[in-house]
């Protein structure tokens, strides 16, 4: 009887990412919320759906906080099971596509999954890390863009839809997101319900989103920053997701056009693509009211062209996996009299600037940039010694280096694994970065890295990808340089690059440049 009480207080007060989802469904049922190509869900639709999922998970006896591994393109079937998950108790461990098959294999074992959802074009791969996880108990393919043998997601399926009742605490586990390993296999960020739900919550309140806006997931939802800075905000309020595999500038343009898109997603590049396609100028895409960018700062005269093509809002999204992400937003207010900022706190977020004792730096003052809030992690799964490291001083410590302006907007100077240590003086690679593209509007991307050198410790060098057709002048760039830094900021070289390598989310992988090009000066 005590059980039955507990759960239903526990189902009238808690916080939890799948009540998102029901409450939605239940006050707006017919109103449109995941497009996957052909295939249009309403809320109550989608609701029953993840619901049957939802029942499937606890009759084959996943309880709360077993793992679940989910491999698997952006799909609606993506985010069912993540509901589904979420209703249940289920922990969803989202699996990076971009990982080598030993990755997957390691982050399989170390979250204990108990079982993976994997699309059926990612079958064999995934397959061959199962393999080597004895853990995994069972493999369910989804329908993704292969053929689909053996246990079936349908399979999984109940044949009840009615309301998941599961006792489930605010600060119960979620998903388990694995950060993006360098050098090292890769971190497991905890995630909580508590902490994703106000993180979603802040994410809509702070962009103004409602139930009529319609939204384009474009960028993959395996990351934080598509899944729970626009999929759950849009689920929270009741709008609509439209599904792509992955960005496609005729078929976003024309999914803009034809649905009335209101918000986008995307890298400052896929913009820049948009903008080049010979349709744009006869597109109306007039419905759209906010376009959001990541990864990197837009240089000064991409973010005025696009402020002139698209005719709306931009905002940069600015934060990280352990902070669900969003920390703060470069709002469109600032976009062209703050260029270089990342923004101000996103609300329910605290930030400081904070100096090598541990104790906060005042404003205008350089140091590491740490934050507060109930959206931060739980902590580092299995990894007391890290978490204790990231939680130093009783503040979430980011890695990045940047101060507070007079005005509190936040500008970001590195990571400080980015900033070079060349003969003697620290120099932030993104401020020769900016100079590189105020200097050369040939530069259509450019990335500043320390190399090995046997005077300077390490050189400053820029690898530069020049726009389409376009050529880039070394020599001139370099002078041209010379008049916006000081001497020691100047590169001591200029490397002309056709691509430059990324992660699977699109963000430039300095480490593999710097390896690249490592013996550029010959080494130490």
């Amino acid at each position: 009887m005590d059980r039955q009480r507990d759960l239903g207080q526990n189902l009238i007060q808690r916080v939890n990412v799948g009540d998102a989802l029901t409450r939605s469904a239940f006050a707006r049922p017919e109103q449109l919320a995941v497009v996957d190509g052909p295939r249009r869900f309403t809320y109550a639709q989608f609701d029953a759906w993840v619901n049957r999922l939802a029942h499937g998970l606890l009759a084959r006896g996943y309880a709360v906080g077993d793992a679940l591994a989910l491999a698997a393109g952006n799909s609606a079937e993506f985010l069912a099971v993540y509901y589904a998950c979420a209703k249940t108790g289920v922990v969803c461990v989202p699996i990076n596509l971009g990982w080598r098959p030993d990755e997957v294999a390691y982050v399989l074992g170390h979250s204990q999954a108990r079982g993976v959802v994997v699309e059926s074009q990612l079958l064999e791969p995934i397959t061959a890390a199962v393999g080597k996880v004895p853990s995994v108990a069972e493999v369910l393919v989804a329908p993704g863009t292969g053929t689909a043998d053996g246990q079936t997601l349908a399979d999984l399926e109940s044949t009840d839809d009615s309301p998941v009742e599961v006792l489930i605490d605010d600060r119960a586990a979620l998903s388990y997101l694995y950060t993006s390993g360098t050098t090292s296999f890769p971190k497991g960020v905890v995630g909580k319900h508590l902490g994703i739900h106000l993180e979603s919550m802040s994410a809509a309140l702070d962009s103004g989103w409602t139930a009529a806006d319609r939204f384009v997931a474009m960028m993959p939802m395996f990351h934080t920053a598509q899944l729970n800075a626009f999929c759950t905000p849009a689920i929270v309020v009741g709008a609509t997701i439209h599904v792509h595999r992955g960005f496609d500038p005729e078929r976003f343009l024309t999914t803009i056009e034809t649905e009335g898109i209101t918000q986008v997603f995307g890298l400052p590049m896929m913009y820049r693509a948009a903008l080049d396609h010979p349709s744009f100028a006869d597109r109306d895409l007039s419905s759209l009211k906010r376009a959001v960018y990541a990864m990197a700062p837009m240089p000064e005269a991409q973010i005025k062209a696009c402020l002139d093509g698209f005719r709306c809002d931009f905002a940069l999204l600015f934060g990280q996996t352990e902070m669900s992400p969003i920390t703060t937003l470069f709002r469109p207010e600032h976009q062209l009299s703050h260029v270089g900022a990342v923004g101000t706190p996103l609300t329910g977020v605290q930030v400081g600037i904070m100096g090598p004792d541990g104790g906060l730096l005042p404003r205008g003052e350089q140091g590491e940039i740490v934050y507060r809030g109930p959206s931060t992690m739980q902590g580092y799964l299995h990894d007391e010694a890290a978490t204790a490291t990231a939680f130093a001083h009783g503040w979430f410590h980011s890695g990045d280096v940047g101060r507070l302006g007079e005005d509190g907007v936040l500008w970001f100077a590195d990571r400080t694994k980015d900033v070079i240590k060349t003969g003697g003086e620290n120099v932030a690679s993104l401020e020769v970065e900016r100079a590189v593209y105020d200097a050369e509007p040939d530069v259509a991307e450019v990335v500043v890295v320390g190399l090995p050198h046997a005077r300077w410790s390490e050189a400053i060098t820029a690898v530069v990808v020049p726009k389409p057709g376009a050529t880039i002048d070394a020599e001139r760039l370099t002078a041209a340089l010379k008049e916006r830094l000081d001497g020691y900021k100047v590169p001591k070289a200029v490397i002309v690059e056709s691509e430059l390598p990324r992660t699977s989310t699109g963000k430039i992988q300095k480490n593999v440049v710097r390896d690249t090009h490592a013996m550029h000066y010959g080494g130490r």
